[in-house]
């Protein structure tokens, strides 16, 4: 019985870990701007069905400029038209603050399912869960984010803040 326990705890703990993402560390050629992210070769990250993710993070040398940090989304087959030549896509986070940005839509008037939300303060999503990410469109379409991917995302953001 006791050796079954074993096995059955490292295997939830072997799952929990092979959920986080690698990362990718990189540095441009001139060696003032280093670049750390998820692991994307094998596959996104998953916040919802069909809303996959990726978090970058820019460091840049010296003091004139601010790192910046991105989560990319990818919305799986979300080809479609709009009546504008902008959308909106937000996330909601638990206490209410919404992230925006504006994705241009190209001259033949799709969107193609991809966005990037720059974060500000990445620490403050640390202590805040993404409750749900709306795509603003024709018809507003709301992805609710699960718990479990909730702390995947969190513990993901939290290696590429602690990333050396």
């Amino acid at each position: 019985m006791k050796k079954l326990l074993v096995v059955f705890v490292f295997t939830i703990i072997g799952l929990s870990v092979n959920a986080q993402a690698k990362i990718i560390k990189g540095l441009n050629d001139a060696g003032d701007v280093a670049t750390f992210e998820l692991d994307c070769s094998k596959s996104f990250q998953v916040l919802d069905k069909g809303l996959r993710y990726t978090i970058v993070r820019h460091e840049f040398k010296g003091e004139e400029m601010k790192n910046s940090y991105r989560i990319m989304l990818v919305m799986d087959g979300f080809y479609t038209t709009t009546l504008n030549s902008v959308m909106t896509i937000s996330a909601v986070l638990a206490d209410g603050t919404i992230l925006k940005t504006e994705k241009i839509i190209e001259e033949d008037g799709y969107f193609d399912g991809a966005c990037t939300l720059k974060m500000k303060d990445p620490k403050k999503l640390l202590n805040l869960d993404i409750k749900q990410i709306i795509v603003h469109a024709n018809k507003d379409v709301v992805y609710t984010i699960p718990e479990k991917n909730r702390v995947i995302f969190k513990k993901n953001l939290e290696n590429i803040l602690s990333a050396k």
